[in-house]
């Protein structure tokens, strides 16, 4: 979250998450003053009351009677006092001090800071408003109360200046202060984003394993549940096939529980994929190959001279494709002859294509048919290809997908 090391350095309204308080918030909490507006408000009373002490003395010295000294002093103290409210009522009190300066002019200096507070409170529309108010009573003072030491034409231009350049203060200050506040919404909301954005990489992260898992344990388990049946159905099968098949199982069970503890890792340690090298299309014929020591028919016609060539994630979706396809072939067409095609160069894409004969015979329907299917469709699909399957004229099952290669 977003924060500043020293609070107590801003405004009261800069600290609230909301920002600065707007003229429809009226059940709004105001937030206490920090030590910077204690500081800034002291510093404007003492300011408002040095300006009325030197408007004071000027009117001493142009003879005014002492009940008019008096009224002002009273005027006076009483308009510095009411700046303490200027943050509650900005507006109000600039109107009522404006009214009174025109015939006081010891409350001059008190309706300048009410006017510059309104400045930085308020919109421009209402700062407007009230410069122009407190433009006609400073006008007013100069016809109603001159000042014998300088000219009326000499006192009305320095009123005006002097009220643009309290506004215009006022308004700078009140921009900077929506600028700082915009970019702290933007900050808060860049950092929502990237938390969204790293929850979407973890969850991507965890799919990504687990198809992983689907299409690797998937592998392995067929194999078991291939060999076990067989030696389930068949007790009285001679000693060599039975300790083959033996041997594939529990090479197919290390190989499972070897893969399992790699996916582990990787969910202990995000980031860190094992030192187990991926699979490639270089090693589609060790796949085959293991295929064919659990009982399959496989042919493999590769067309592409160099396998080491084809970029490592195009090679990886190709040989999970194969690996899948070649999974489903044996559990819903056992005993079938399976043929594997991979064609394709740099800059045509990469082509793998699957096919199977039909199954002799009723096969009985495996739970979860058609989940890898769906996971081969969305990992072509995330590597920028196309992914087809479907059944052949002859009855059996063929699945195709091309995958992008750069030239």
């Amino acid at each position: 979250m977003t924060r500043t090391d020293y609070p107590w350095l801003l405004p009261s309204e800069m600290i609230d998450p909301r920002g600065p308080e707007l003229p429809g918030d009226r059940g709004r909490v105001r937030p206490r003053r920090t030590v910077r507006d204690w500081v800034i408000d002291t510093l404007m009373f003492l300011l408002a009351a040095a300006i009325g002490l030197i408007a004071l003395e000027a009117g001493k010295k142009a003879g005014n009677s002492e009940g008019v000294v008096l009224v002002d002093m009273i005027a006076g103290m009483l308009a510095c006092c009411a700046l303490w409210t200027r943050r509650r009522w900005p507006v109000g009190l600039a109107l009522v001090l404006g009214v009174v300066s025109a015939v006081a002019p010891v409350s001059g200096g008190a309706a300048l800071v009410a006017l510059f507070c309104v400045a930085v409170h308020r919109p421009f529309r209402v700062v407007a408003a009230v410069g122009g108010l407190s433009l006609v009573a400073g006008c007013l003072q100069n016809v109603v109360r001159p000042d014998p030491s300088t000219s009326l034409t000499a006192g009305l231009i320095a009123t005006v200046v002097l009220i643009l350049m309290v506004s215009g203060w006022g308004m700078l200050v009140r921009a900077r202060r929506q600028l700082v506040v915009a970019l702290r919404e933007r900050a808060t909301r860049a950092e929502a984003e990237a938390e969204l954005r790293a929850e979407q990489a973890q969850r991507l992260a965890r799919e990504a394993i687990a198809r992983e898992m689907h299409d690797v344990l998937a592998h392995r388990l067929t194999l078991l549940s291939v060999h076990a049946g067989a030696l389930e159905f068949r007790p009285d099968a001679p000693a060599p096939e039975v300790a083959r098949a033996a041997g594939v199982i529990r090479d197919s069970a290390h190989d499972a529980l070897q893969d399992l503890r790699m996916i582990i890792g990787v969910l202990r340690a995000p980031g860190d994929e094992g030192d187990r090298p991926q699979p490639t299309l270089v090693t589609l014929d060790a796949l085959v190959a293991e295929s064919r020591e659990a009982g399959m028919k496989v042919t493999l016609d590769s067309r592409i001279d160099d396998p080491a060539a084809v970029p490592a994630a195009t090679g990886r979706t190709a040989y999970r494709i194969a690996q899948e396809s070649l999974t489903n072939a044996r559990k819903h067409a056992p005993g079938t002859e399976s043929t594997v095609e991979v064609s394709g160069g740099p800059g045509d894409g990469l082509t793998v294509e699957v096919r199977n004969a039909a199954p002799t015979g009723e096969v009985p329907r495996v739970p979860g048919s058609g989940q890898g299917l769906i996971g081969l469709t969305e990992r072509a699909q995330l590597a920028g290809g196309r992914f087809e399957h479907g059944a052949t004229g002859d009855g059996g099952f063929a699945v195709r997908a091309w995958l992008p290669w750069a030239s």
